[in-house]
């Protein structure tokens, strides 16, 4: 595939054909994305491919729970879990998702509900002992030890595309990250980072929406002239 091409390309991609993902397949994704940078080339993932049935079950029910709150928040005008938000609204809009439960078992359930149906399912871990996190002492929310391992996620999802697959990248998962842990036996250094979903689509996006350069880019300082080329 063209590079570009494929870069202006891949969406996140939530509906798969009932086409099961082979296991040789996945060994070709994982052997490509695991040229993804980190610091120090520590390589600190670890991937779960989760295939059990019974296991696969307890991930959804886990999923959906931070799902409803995701979509009580939303409705609510907020941005789910923003490090800087209004923290009372946000405990209201959660002490409300019980209602989008209800809403959804009321219907046949969309992606989050059926997440234990999805093809392919990775569970990403990030090994804490290999991430150079600069900001770890900041006084502010930190996310600098994410890009040693974000992108081989990323990778993941680029590599799939050569295979005819698609998927998404969530992190939904992380809010119940103790009960994952212990379901799929994580030991205590290693933290949950994504799953990531996968499985040959039932459309493939072509035409993604993005901000145009000039709405982001700017030269020389914050608040400088917009940079164009």
């Amino acid at each position: 595939m063209d590079l570009r091409e494929t870069l202006r390309t891949t969406g996140a991609v939530r509906q798969f054909t009932d086409r099961p993902v082979a296991d040789a397949t996945l060994t070709r994704v994982l052997d490509t994305a695991r040229y993804a940078p980190s610091g120090g080339n520590r390589q600190g993932w670890r991937v779960i491919v989760v295939r059990d049935p019974g296991a696969r079950r307890q991930l959804r029910d886990l999923y959906v729970r931070g799902w409803y709150e995701y979509l009580a928040q939303g409705a609510a005008g907020l941005v789910p879990w923003a490090p800087l938000t209004d923290r009372e609204a946000e405990a209201a809009a959660i002490a409300g998702s019980s209602a989008f439960a209800e809403q959804a078992a009321a219907g046949p359930g969309g992606f989050a509900e059926h997440f234990d149906e999805v093809p392919a399912l990775l569970l990403v871990l990030a090994d804490l002992r290999t991430l150079a996190s600069v900001d770890r002492d900041h006084p502010r929310y930190t996310f600098a030890g994410g890009a040693s391992i974000y992108p081989f996620c990323w990778s993941v999802l680029l590599a799939a595309r050569e295979e005819g697959l698609a998927g998404v990248i969530t992190t939904m998962a992380i809010r119940a990250e103790p009960e994952v842990k212990t379901l799929f036996g994580v030991p205590d250094e290693l933290a949950v980072a994504s799953v990531i979903a996968l499985g040959y689509p039932e459309v493939q996006p072509r035409r993604l929406k993005r901000l145009p350069v000039a709405e982001f880019t700017t030269l020389d300082r914050f608040d400088g002239p917009t940079f164009s080329g």
